[in-house]
């Protein structure tokens, strides 16, 4: 019997293209995001254009590493931008579930916190109700009380 007529194991699936670890690679996208959202990288990225261009436009042409100063640097930002645009969107997709497996784990820690609240307010209750039939200091000073002015009064009867 043949390896592929084998029924006692499972079938591996056959997986084509590029194979990756993709927690690392979500990793390295929220990594890459976080920097791409800064005021520091904008002022970065501002300057470089700004420098690419004075230093393209205003140096002479044997100096010039850019022959046309807006063709390479739009490409450049371009291609910057068809990289960041999905890294970004992995990213948020990646926080998007973080905060949908937070808001589950909160939900149940409610629901706990509900189902507890529910069982301590029964106990108090039965407590409170079990309280009702005891019998306090109060009550059994004036059972005393009474008692006290029942047998003062036997006793002047029995003197007279």
């Amino acid at each position: 019997m043949s390896r592929r007529e084998d029924l006692s194991t499972p079938r591996q699936r056959r997986r084509f293209g590029v194979h990756y670890d993709r927690e690392a690679f979500g990793a390295f996208s929220e990594l890459i995001a976080r920097a791409l959202g800064t005021a520091r990288y904008l002022i970065f990225q501002s300057f470089v254009c700004l420098f690419w261009l004075a230093w393209n436009i205003g140096m002479p042409e044997e100096w010039r590493f850019d022959p046309n100063p807006f063709g390479v640097l739009t490409l450049a930002l371009s291609l910057q931008a068809a990289y960041a645009a999905p890294l970004i969107l992995l990213a948020q997709n990646r926080q998007e579930d973080r905060d949908r497996q937070q808001s589950e784990e909160d939900r149940a820690m409610a629901a706990r916190t509900q189902a507890e609240t529910e069982y301590l307010t029964r106990e108090l209750a039965g407590v409170r109700m079990a309280l009702a039939d005891v019998v306090t200091m109060d009550d059994l000073r004036e059972h005393l009380d009474r008692l006290t002015v029942a047998i003062e009064k036997v006793a002047e009867k029995l003197d007279h």
